[in-house]
């Protein structure tokens, strides 16, 4: 039985006033009529937060589930980033414009800097910190220009972001970043907190490897809940927002608004899965890069 079925709020606010969606819809390694499917079964049962990146390859094909679902723009949220291979003036302006472009959008309501080095660049070379910085002011002008709603960066660590908050005319609002009970960034999301960046939690299932964790299936069995479930209120309860993603349209209930925001871990609970901090990472690491 559920401890606390107190509920939690549906959004955060941004340092700009923007309203950040909890709960949104992760769309990695997404395609096809599978991804059009689960996108319009989640607007269906109230999820309004689209997570993308131009490295997915499918901002067209959430642009035609957009349309199929008959939604209004300001009704859905949509998130998107510049890749890697885009850092720079020129080739971030130009791919700013190409997402705007596939997803038929006039604007994003979140804008996020991928990764905060060069893609085949050597991570030890400075080039990285000045490519990301011309990058940033092609965001800055964008946000200006009224193109996108908010502005920010993933995979950003504390001296990348001590950086970019030292020399941004705008500073950022969001820093979309691996979180899990494994990894779970307690300095890096301090740091976030007390600068007023809300902190995108992403891999929160462990790429799937914690769903089988015998402690989350514990703590799943006693609220009757999902393992995943579980591992995203968790991060809720961290103070993150969540973008779990899903192929399979049968399994998007259980990422809904409803089934994450109605109800509680407890104290004990959430010291359970505190202890299962490892430093394990999954994806991706950004440490390495000047």
């Amino acid at each position: 039985m559920t401890t606390n079925s107190k509920r939690s709020p549906r959004s955060i606010q941004l340092q700009n006033g923007v309203e950040l969606p909890l709960v949104g819809l992760g769309t990695f390694k997404s395609h096809g009529q599978d991804l059009r499917n689960t996108i319009k079964r989640a607007l269906a049962i109230g999820v309004r937060h689209i997570d993308t990146a131009a490295v997915y390859k499918n901002e067209s094909e959430i642009a035609d589930a957009l349309e199929e679902a008959d939604i209004a723009r300001e009704d859905v949220f949509i998130t998107s980033k510049i890749g890697p291979h885009q850092h720079g003036t020129e080739k971030a302006t130009l791919a700013c414009e190409e997402i705007l472009t596939r997803l038929r959008v006039d604007y994003l309501d979140l804008l996020l800097i991928h990764w905060p080095g060069v893609a085949k660049m050597d991570v030890k070379s400075v080039r990285n910190s000045h490519k990301r910085l011309e990058t940033w002011r092609v965001v800055e002008d964008l946000y200006k220009a009224g193109r996108c709603k908010a502005i920010g960066v993933s995979n950003y660590e504390e001296g990348h972001l001590a950086e970019l908050l030292e020399m941004a005319e705008i500073r950022p609002m969001v820093n979309q970043i691996e979180v899990h009970p494994r990894f779970q960034q307690t300095r890096l999301r301090t740091y976030c907190d007390e600068r007023e960046l809300a902190v995108i939690a992403y891999a929160s299932l462990g790429c799937g490897d914690l769903l089988s964790h015998d402690v989350v299936l514990k703590v799943a069995e006693s609220h009757g809940k999902t393992a995943a479930q579980v591992l995203l209120r968790w991060g809720l309860q961290q103070g993150c927002a969540v973008i779990p993603k899903t192929v399979h349209e049968k399994y998007v209930e259980q990422y809904s608004e409803e089934a994450l925001l109605s109800w509680q871990l407890s104290d004990d609970d959430m010291e359970l899965l505190n202890v299962l901090e490892d430093g394990h990472k999954y994806c991706w690491n950004p440490a390495p890069i000047q």
